[in-house]
């Protein structure tokens, strides 16, 4: 039995979209799967799966990623 759907429309800026694109067909990926895959997200996590905030929070180097990561996780 196939699942019924929802036609979602956005407005995007066609530059970003370009981008955007051109990143997800590297990955292998249309813009719905991604969009899918952020509601999947935001549906099991009940939020979104980022932080949005004003307050600048600089980025973590590669290493402590990982050791938060093993952390939360498990190691690999």
């Amino acid at each position: 039995m196939s699942e019924s759907s929802t036609l979602l429309r956005a407005r995007v800026p066609s530059d970003r979209m370009g981008r955007v694109e051109e990143i997800l067909d590297d990955l292998g990926l249309k813009p719905s799967d991604a969009v899918n895959m952020l509601f999947a997200q935001i549906e099991r996590r009940g939020c979104l799966p980022f932080e949005v905030s004003l307050h600048h929070q600089p980025l973590m180097n590669a290493t402590d990623q990982a050791t938060e990561w093993t952390e939360a996780l498990g190691e690999y």
